[in-house]
């Protein structure tokens, strides 16, 4: 799937994702990466932004102890590094002070490839990432509120199985579509009217002889 990734797009990953490997590939396609990254992945500080984020290093994990010292070295003196060594990052660290149960006060580090604050300040990267849940929302929307939790495909043929997935799809984008327009009529936030409940009084409808999709 990384090679699909073109150079103007961005790609954003959860923090059970990263590893050198992967970003790397990631990072060599020319697509700008943010990725949220453990708290005990080692991000030595070069030099603090005006931001608030700061310029650090990923050092591939088989280079350690001396050698790994004398990379981050050559990168706070500005020198050229080996890439399949050490690459650049940027990072952007957080904490949501307000969110409710488990992670309250936890710290949020995310790397990006993005160098320069001028190009995308943290704050416009923070608020990038929280955006990604949009994607995760979705699923579930799809998975368990529109389809039902433990329904099947009902039929084995690839291609019925395929027309049904693609049915799932555009009567989703069709509830979601109906979402924003009303949304926008009683200007308020799409995320504020219920999918769920979208769903509920749509199928109440939809038994309605008088219905008209």
């Amino acid at each position: 799937m990384l090679r699909r990734l073109e150079e103007d797009w961005l790609l954003i990953a959860d923090r059970n994702f990263y590893n050198w490997e992967d970003w790397c590939a990631a990072a060599d396609t020319g697509a700008a990466l943010l990725w949220r990254v453990k708290a005990d992945l080692r991000l030595p500080v070069l030099e603090l932004l005006p931001d608030g984020s700061y310029r650090s290093l990923l050092v591939s994990r088989k280079v350690k102890g001396k050698a790994r010292q004398q990379l981050v070295e050559a990168a706070r003196r500005g020198e050229d590094l080996d890439e399949d060594k050490a690459r650049p990052v940027r990072v952007i660290e957080y904490e949501v002070p307000d969110r409710e149960g488990d992670g309250t006060g936890e710290l949020i580090a995310l790397i990006t490839t993005i160098t320069d604050p001028r190009q995308a300040p943290a704050g416009a990267l923070a608020h990038a990432y929280h955006e990604r849940w949009e994607h995760e929302t979705g699923n579930r929307q799809l998975k368990t509120y529109l389809r039902g939790p433990g329904r099947v495909l009902r039929s084995q043929s690839p291609d019925l199985v395929r027309q049904e997935i693609y049915g799932y799809l555009l009567t989703h984008y069709a509830i979601s579509a109906l979402i924003c327009q009303a949304a926008t009529e009683a200007d308020i936030d799409p995320d504020r009217v219920k999918f769920k409940r979208t769903v509920r009084v749509l199928r109440r409808r939809a038994a309605d002889p008088a219905f008209s999709p």
